[in-house]
């Protein structure tokens, strides 16, 4: 499968990761990426950078090493009604905007109660895709996700790094695979994040393409695979 590009990665600005913006475009353009997203943490997660570094991206070229570069968040989900933690008038400022449930800064409810919060960010016009869905941090009826997300062509996530025995995510695998299944029910695209901390895991989907060969999960279905894809689809 040809991959051009990689949409969900951290740098050092994140707190917890361990390469450079240039350092990660250097990589993305080394490993032949046509487009990498750098998406750092938003203020819910310990050590990352202040509202200021998203208010001063316009001084980051949007080319570097001949890779196209999206920056943007990870913006953290913080409960049951959908509530964010950036607020609008900082997402109109980035070029890309993800949004996922930590451990960290979630309050939980049931799982309809979750599963209706995640709707409703699914919904919101700002976000484009919903970061690891299925790492099991809360519970979920993937169903009406999957729906939804068809309906507001809000990506769905397969997170490599949730994937990873040594993050100790027992749900993730099953999780997963029950999102790409009902995705291929329904026909609806997903796409593949690495979510690298250090430059050498951009564009890493070795777990997720693992799900997506046993499911038999169409290749067409897997935004990754064209740029020009991934943009028409998010309207970008």
């Amino acid at each position: 499968m040809k991959i051009e590009l990689d949409v969900h990665t951290h740098t050092i600005a994140s707190g917890h990761a361990f390469s450079s913006l240039q350092e990660m475009a250097r990589q993305a353009s080394d490993i032949g990426l046509k487009l990498l997203g750098i998406t750092e943490h938003t203020r819910g997660i310990p050590g990352t950078c202040d509202l200021i570094y998203f208010r001063n991206l316009y001084v980051v070229p949007r080319n570097m090493y001949g890779v196209e570069l999206l920056l943007g968040a990870e913006i953290n989900i913080l409960d049951t009604y959908g509530h964010l933690d950036l607020d609008e008038s900082y997402m109109k400022l980035l070029d890309i905007r993800i949004a996922g449930i930590h451990s960290l800064c979630y309050k939980p409810g049931t799982q309809e109660e979750n599963t209706m919060g995640l709707i409703d960010v699914i919904k919101n016009p700002y976000i484009h895709i919903i970061s690891h869905p299925g790492d099991g941090t809360a519970l979920l009826d993937f169903e009406p996700i999957v729906l939804a997300a068809k309906e507001a062509h809000t990506l769905l996530e397969i997170n490599n790094s949730s994937l990873r025995p040594c993050r100790g995510k027992l749900k993730a695998r099953d999780n997963n695979l029950e999102i790409l299944r009902l995705c291929k029910y329904y026909e609806v695209p997903v796409v593949l994040g690495s979510d690298a901390h250090i430059s050498f895991d951009i564009a890493n989907y070795d777990y997720a393409l693992e799900l997506v060969s046993q499911m038999e999960f169409p290749e067409g279905l897997i935004v990754n695979t064209s740029v020009e894809k991934f943009k028409e689809y998010l309207n970008i």
